[in-house]
């Protein structure tokens, strides 16, 4: 259920300022899915050499640097900004 008072076919400028904020980490996670579907591919033709196996690492690496870095840099969440719409 949407709290904001925008159409809900519309962001509002808070929640592009959170996609924007956690764009790396999305990025990342998409780095994953990708790997893993590679995977999936690979194991219907004859499995997933060394170096699939090694991008799905890498790219399950860097989704933990960057929650990591992204927790480490934002302090606080992005929230509301009118406090009666959160009741």
């Amino acid at each position: 259920m949407r709290k904001h008072s925008e159409p809900q076919g519309e962001p509002s400028p808070e929640d592009l300022a959170a996609i924007e904020v956690e764009w790396p980490l999305i990025e990342a996670e998409l780095l994953v899915v990708d790997a893993e579907i590679a995977e999936i591919y690979a194991a219907d033709h004859g499995g997933p050499s060394p170096l699939d196996r090694r991008r799905l690492r890498r790219a399950e690496a860097r989704v933990i640097r960057v929650a990591a870095e992204l927790a480490r840099t934002v302090t606080t969440p992005v929230a509301p900004t009118d406090r009666k719409a959160v009741a």
